[in-house]
């Protein structure tokens, strides 16, 4: 058995506890399989440096013999990389999703592994030096994290920065530590631990029944509950009225849902702190902003839908793409330059003109926090990464190899001409991908929140390439051209030629690292997650297209508001925005110029921060991240106003009351519940769309699921 290796005693890193982080010191000896302040000397320069929290939490020793990758493990990963793939491809052309589950991964796959290695036999398959045995003995813990991992690859997607974030305790991803308070809880070895465990996944096969059964109604048959609009009931009559209500197309004014898919479990697993930063972003953007523009008629309303993400000419009808788009012989698409002079500019609502300006400034904002709080550290943190004596360490090469692979793979597609790109902006687009890798990530290890870059990636392609309407995939986008568009479908949902460093979920490598994962299986254990979910993937997005073409297309109109293609048609306007008309027209017009201050404004707002952090250091002023307040500011409420009010009630519940004033309830029961709502959500979801959606089983109209207006706001 060898000991985990704390921090050197030089080590920079200080002995902090994030306040936004959830301390689960408080964990009984029953909840964990013992205490570890019992077994170790937490004043020793071997343990001294690390977090409170992590100590708690994280067992110390480790088995280097336990098997990990397993055919039993590579099975059942398979198994529920599939089911995750499934699900967050169906999820990604919804308005509202549950992410997928990963806490039902770790507590449905540990019962099916001990019951594959009682019932596998135990025979080695004959392949010389890479002969296994279909059942190697007990089931281990490593095999059973090793599962969780693989689904959540397949599902996602995983990029990291290793030796200076993983291997470093300051940064501690509570995402990670939620899943290792439960890996650790489900591995007890006494009687109280497997009674608590049966108790454990008897409430979460009920709560996961009763949100599956639940959920048709919201969903199918009783729609009216997914958004109450009480001022709307009061008054349905009355537009003004109905629009500050209103969750569907309105400010969804004291609207509250019933929806899971409204709320999902990020009431639990975000910081307290983090979802404050969320909700109040939320008053700001729709229940003031919003009215301002509305009722006062600025920044282009009501000429312009404020709730739409979509573009428009400059006198309010619908952008004419199709005519301004023509083919030469060997294919590629251009703008007609004559029809594009008649047309002019396109235009966007001012909601969604805002929130480019905010996504600029989150993306500011992320290298100057970074700068600000961690840059006298990072040098220091990466002289004193730890290096594991029970493992072979990756070598250089071997990472480079891994780089090197999808580098010429990507490289001969834009050599190719499969997708119009020149060849020096592939270069440049590593190179920021690289730069923006670090701050995203500290953002996410400190936070569990992850900020996306898709509106930068757009704009500053763009601007680097000014020559009309040949940014990558582009053309693709475009709803009329939507069944063509399968690679870049894929590159839309997170993988995108350009700046591919927004997704890169480090918090994966860390729960390794906590679990004493061998690095190396961990990284082959998601490439083959991820080999394996992209035809899955790829086949439920034809589905998808070919049963809910003309809702998500715009088409027709969803009168759930659910299949709506929103984050398509939210990139479709900035692909023509930022490559058709290009920044350097968009941005010279008066309407659009006001965008460049999101630049100093995200860069000006972490200093005040830092400022007021040194200067009044128990205030805590470090807990408001500028780039999370920015990047939730960006988010498009547009469409579904309706969700937020109700999330924040909830988590103040959950993440406030109960773990202040419960906490050993909170310990028991709130990962346990979180993972069983969003499982119970995706199980209805996978079944309506299967056994309903696809079939033309279509609920009648009554009271409840109004024909004109299921919240009832009927002057809208």
């Amino acid at each position: 058995m060898n000991t985990w290796q704390g921090p050197r005693e030089d080590s920079p890193v200080e002995k902090v506890q994030p306040a936004e982080v959830k301390d689960l010191s408080s964990i009984e000896d029953k909840e964990i399989d013992s205490s570890n302040e019992s077994k170790y000397d937490f004043e020793s320069a071997e343990f001294k440096n690390i977090p409170e929290l992590v100590r708690m939490v994280v067992g110390f020793e480790d088995d280097p013999s336990l098997p990990v990758i397993t055919f039993r493990s590579i099975l059942l990963s398979a198994i529920f990389c599939a089911i995750g793939s499934v699900i967050s491809q169906l999820s990604y052309f919804r308005t509202t999703y549950a992410p997928f589950p990963v806490f039902f991964v770790i507590l449905a796959s540990d019962p099916l592994g001990r019951f594959l290695a009682r019932v596998l036999p135990d025979y080695r398959i004959p392949l010389g030096k890479y002969s296994f045995s279909l059942n190697p003995g007990p089931w281990s813990t490593k095999e059973h994290a090793i599962v969780g991992l693989a689904a959540n690859a397949g599902s996602q997607g995983q990029w990291a920065m290793r030796p200076l974030l993983v291997e470093d305790p300051e940064f501690i991803f509570p995402l990670s530590l939620q899943q290792v308070a439960l890996y650790r809880s489900m591995e007890g070895k006494s009687k109280s631990d497997h009674k608590r465990a049966r108790e454990q996944m008897k409430v979460f096969w009920i709560l996961v029944l009763g949100t599956f059964v639940w959920q048709f109604l919201p969903e199918y048959l009783f729609p009216f509950v997914a958004s109450l609009a009480p001022l709307c009931w009061f008054a349905s009559r009355n537009h003004n009225v109905n629009f500050i209500g209103a969750g569907r197309g309105g400010m969804g004014l004291l609207n509250i849902t019933l929806d899971w898919s409204n709320i999902t479990s990020t009431v639990i697993t975000y910081p307290y702190s983090v979802q404050v930063i969320i909700f109040v972003t939320f008053v700001m953007t729709c229940w003031i902003l919003i009215p301002i523009a509305y009722f006062g008629k600025l920044w282009g309303s009501p000429t312009y839908d404020i709730m739409s993400n979509q573009v428009f000419q400059k006198n309010g009808s619908v952008y004419p793409l199709n005519d301004l788009i023509y083919v030469d012989s060997n294919g590629m698409q251009h703008v007609n330059g004559t029809k594009y002079d008649e047309v002019g500019l396109a235009y966007s609502g001012a909601q969604y003109t805002w929130q480019i300006f905010m996504w600029v400034a989150s993306y500011m904002s992320s290298y100057v926090w970074c700068a600000l709080f961690f840059g006298p550290k990072i040098h220091k943190l990466w002289k004193a990464r730890k290096q594991s004596a029970a493992y072979h360490q990756d070598k250089l090469r071997e990472w480079g190899v891994l780089t090197l692979i999808p580098f010429f793979m990507l490289l001969g597609i834009v050599v190719s001409k499969t997708i119009y790109m020149p060849i020096w902006t592939y270069f440049i687009a590593l190179g920021f991908g690289a730069a923006a890798m670090l701050p995203m990530s500290f953002v996410y290890a400190l936070s569990g929140f992850s900020v996306k870059v898709g509106f930068f990636n757009e704009l500053v392609y763009g601007w680097l390439f000014a020559a009309p309407f040949r940014s990558t995939c582009l053309p693709d986008h475009l709803w009329q051209r939507m069944v063509r568009c399968e690679n870049c479908f894929r590159r839309s949902k997170g993988s995108n030629l350009f700046f591919n460093s927004t997704n890169y979920k480090t918090h994966q490598y860390q729960i390794g690292h906590y679990l004493h994962l061998p690095p190396r299986q961990v990284i082959g254990i998601q490439i083959l997650a991820n080999l394996f979910a992209l035809p899955i993937n790829y086949g439920v997005m034809r589905w998808v297209i070919a049963s809910k073409f003309d809702y998500v297309s715009g088409k027709k109109k969803d009168p759930l508001g659910q299949w709506t293609g929103q984050e398509f048609k939210s990139y479709n306007t900035a692909g023509i925005q930022f490559a058709l008309v290009g920044p350097r027209k968009l941005f010279a017009s008066a309407f659009f110029r006001p965008i460049l201050w999101g630049f100093l404004a995200g860069a000006l707002a972490p200093c005040v921060i830092w400022l007021l952090h040194k200067k009044f250091p128990r205030a805590r002023f470090d807990l408001w991240n500028t780039t999370i307040f920015f990047a939730s500011a960006a988010v498009f409420y547009g469409n579904l106003s309706t969700g937020p009010f109700t999330t924040f009630l909830v988590g103040t519940f959950t993440n406030f009351y109960l773990y202040r004033y419960r906490r050993v309830f909170w310990n028991k029961w709130a990962y346990i519940s979180g993972a069983a709502l969003d499982t119970g959500f995706n199980a209805n979801l996978l079944f309506i769309f299967i056994f309903l959606g696809t079939t033309g089983v279509k609920m009648v109209h009554w009271w409840g699921n109004n024909a004109d207006s299921i919240e009832r706001c009927f002057a809208l």
